[in-house]
């Protein structure tokens, strides 16, 4: 039940009712961590609110500060670009001893507690797949974050599928390369081989099935076998067969190098992103704290 969670005497606010959040709100119903009314939703688009509360019976209100102002975890789950402001918005709304918890891709730590003037934050790198369920998401948490605090951070994140906690925040960098851009690669993958199967004779529909069936049966037997995917992928290539003629081509076309520089390539925008971020951030802080000129009245 609800009553023994982790998250029972945690009353959770979402900033932004999007996508991410409404499958966090899910998940966190579906396990029973939390009842509906201990969770609200903050949106500017009430079609959004409206939605979110038929669907869960949450409450639900436009106005972030009073919103935040009665959550001990509050969640951003905006778009990155309206982040800025909505941080700035809640600073001085978010209680002392409240968790934040930021889903927004790219947006460090710094600048958000700079914007926020709150240090107690955990940063989050989900993927697609989160939003039924099934995603993989790292996080990293300030020194500032308890250890029951980062318990709360984990069954949260959790709702979304798996978690896994590292101590280093470049480590995010690296997550949105591989697991944060991942089902992309995985999804022009499937496209590259139902095109493949249109191009042998079968209806797109047919080929549609069967790619999917495929990439999920291999994800999941992967997950429960011991062994390293190298050695599976051996067990399904037969000396002179047919596999090994399609690895050939695979290797022959650099499949893995060309695999390695996308994930590289990922890594490095994500880390220049974060530097933009971060570079923003300290001119909108300057800005802050930059003294007004009075204006004086001369004298005729």
């Amino acid at each position: 039940m609800a009553g023994s969670s982790i998250l029972s005497d945690a009353p959770i606010t979402f900033i932004g009712a999007g996508a991410m959040g409404e499958a966090m709100i899910g998940g966190l119903l579906r396990h029973n961590l939390v009842e509906p009314e201990a969770i609200t939703a903050s949106d500017l688009h009430q079609e959004r609110l409206d939605e979110v509360q038929e669907q869960f019976g949450i409450r639900t209100t436009s106005g972030n500060r009073a919103a935040a102002r009665q959550a001990r975890i509050v969640v951003l789950s905006v778009k990155p670009q309206v982040l800025a402001a909505v941080c700035a918005d809640l600073n001085g709304a978010l209680r002392k001893n409240s968790l934040v918890i930021s889903v927004v891709a790219g947006a460090r730590i710094a600048s958000m507690s700079s914007s926020l003037g709150h240090r107690a934050i955990v940063r989050t790198m989900p993927n697609t797949p989160a939003q039924i369920g099934e995603g993989m998401t790292v996080w990293t948490a300030t020194d500032e974050v308890s250890a029951r605090q980062r318990e709360q951070a984990g069954a949260v994140l959790g709702a979304l599928g798996k978690q896994l906690y590292v101590n280093d925040e470049s480590f995010l960098d690296k997550a949105t390369a591989v697991s944060g851009s991942g089902p992309a690669y995985v999804f022009m993958l499937m496209e590259a081989l139902i095109d493949a199967a249109v191009h042998l004779g079968w209806s797109r529909s047919d080929a549609k099935e069967m790619v999917i069936q495929t990439v999920r049966g291999s994800a999941m037997f992967a997950e429960r076998s011991p062994v390293h995917p190298a050695e599976m992928r051996n067990m399904v290539t037969s000396p002179g067969g047919t596999t090994a003629d399609a690895i050939y081509q695979l290797d022959k076309g650099a499949f893995r190098t060309v695999l390695s520089k996308a994930v590289m390539a990922a890594h490095e925008r994500s880390v220049a992103l974060g530097e933009l971020d971060e570079a923003r951030s300290q001119a909108a802080a300057t800005a802050r704290k930059r003294p007004t000129r009075a204006r004086t009245t001369r004298r005729r």
